[in-house]
């Protein structure tokens, strides 16, 4: 027999934690390989989790209800397996094992307790700190125990170490022990105790006893803070075009009876739109960038997000991966079924990961324009606004004239870091001109 760590797995991009909704099964219980075990809960989506090998479920580490970073150990299981990846010295590590067992055995046990095991396998310990799988990676190469990563000043974000806080570390680390830290490092914690203290507070909300008071659900707290860390990071400009897309609605309502009747499926002007972005961003690659850090990456694949609202009232955007490589029925097709699945709460990690811009359709709620916010980390996102009628001057072959046109915002919020207001604004334009040269005698 042997005893197997089961970790919380990686479920996404940017994703570094879960919440732990239900366990589906119980100690004691025999599992299979790939059968579904707890349901976990992150900020994109809910999912089951499959055993990782099969036995009897011996220990469940952390609790419904519990917040476990990825990678963090949450239940052992029994195997009968001759290899054993419980927590015990590494044969090729000794004295680094030994050291990590004494500090296990000297402090008593917790439920967030940490432990380093033969797989480098390394949890958080019972603080408030959380570390990035990158930089339990290289902690778990280095074999650095969790009481010395403790100690690493952090330059990130509340403290946060980072990947160049755990290199500089191991830079300057003894061959047995803990690095003497740099005159550089050392004010890293009172630099996050500060940049702590200058943080804006909210005012005080005055209740009165008729007020309702409403809990935020999960997804609405984490939908929150997703868009006042997307503020803060990014330096939001807004560029606002008024496209004439009267040829998009003429073909549309001209063909969307035969297309339903084709495909199965009925035609909305949302694929057309992200058609017409497509080929934009083709035309101007440099909106299909991320930022990490001072380095810009430059995307190859187009992987178009779309915000879809629930039941619920929260929003979640699945990703069109590849949009670039299908054709309007494919975008119809994927649009109609990611939005079903979304509504159904049927989305997969990997409906969500990926995405390199966003499309947000407020038209759809009579809105007809709006100042969307970033995804990070991308760097733009296009709010759709409604489509009205218009009186409008068009020119004609007898001269101008006023007539009727169906007319509609296109808002492109974009970040000012790396996105100038000549690039944000022709981009947007560009997908303008696309709608309103749309081909009234063109097939789908």
């Amino acid at each position: 027999m042997a005893i197997v760590e089961m970790v919380m797995p990686k479920m996404g991009e940017s994703i570094m934690e879960g919440t732990v909704l239900s366990w589906l099964k119980q100690e004691g219980d025999t599992i299979e390989a790939d059968e579904s075990v707890l349901e976990v809960a992150t900020d994109k989506v809910d999912t089951e989790v499959p055993a990782t090998h099969g036995g009897v479920l011996k220990e469940i580490l952390v609790k419904e209800g519990d917040v476990v970073a990825v990678g963090a150990p949450i239940a052992k299981i029994e195997t009968e397996a001759s290899e054993s990846t419980s927590a015990a010295p590494a044969p090729e590590a000794p004295t680094s094992s030994g050291k990590a067992q004494e500090e296990t055995k000297s402090e008593p046990a917790a439920p967030a307790a940490t432990a380093a095991n033969n797989n480098g396998q390394t949890a958080q310990v019972a603080s408030d700190r959380f570390y990035s799988p990158l930089v339990m990676s290289i902690a778990r190469q280095e074999n650095i125990p969790m009481a010395e990563l403790e100690t690493v000043p952090g330059t990130g974000r509340e403290g946060r170490v980072t990947k160049s806080d755990i290199l500089s570390y191991v830079k300057n680390r003894p061959a047995g022990g803990q690095a003497t830290q740099t005159p550089a490092a050392s004010p890293a914690p009172a630099t996050a105790q500060a940049s702590t203290q200058r943080a804006p507070q909210p005012m005080p909300v005055s209740i009165s006893g008729e007020d309702e008071i409403i809990e935020m659900d999960r997804m609405r707290k984490m939908i929150a803070e997703r868009m006042v860390d997307s503020k803060r990071i990014s330096p939001h400009v807004t560029s606002f075009v008024e496209a004439d897309v009267t040829n998009v609605v003429y073909w549309r309502n001209r063909v969307k009876n035969q297309f339903k009747e084709r495909e199965g499926e009925p035609i909305t002007f949302t694929p057309i739109f992200i058609e017409a972005i497509v080929r934009a961003m083709k035309d101007y690659p440099m909106m299909n960038v991320q930022v990490d850090g001072n380095r810009i990456i430059k995307k190859k694949d187009i992987n178009i997000g779309m915000a879809v609202a629930l039941p619920s009232g929260n929003l979640i955007v699945p990703v069109i991966h590849n949009a670039d490589q299908l054709s309007l029925v494919g975008l119809t097709k994927r649009v109609n079924q990611l939005a079903r699945k979304a509504r159904e709460n049927k989305l997969t990690p990997d409906d969500l990961q990926g995405g390199t811009y966003t499309v947000s359709n407020v038209g759809s709620f009579g809105n007809v324009m709006g100042t969307p916010i970033i995804m990070q980390p991308q760097v733009g996102i296009m709010a759709l606004g409604a489509v009205q009628k218009k009186p409008a001057v068009v020119e004609t072959p007898a001269g101008d004239a006023i007539a009727i046109r169906h007319k509609m915002f296109l808002s492109h919020s974009y970040d000012h870091r790396v996105v100038d207001g000549s690039l944000g604004g022709m981009f947007v334009r560009r997908v303008a001109d696309y709608l309103e040269r749309f081909d009234l005698n063109r097939g789908f």
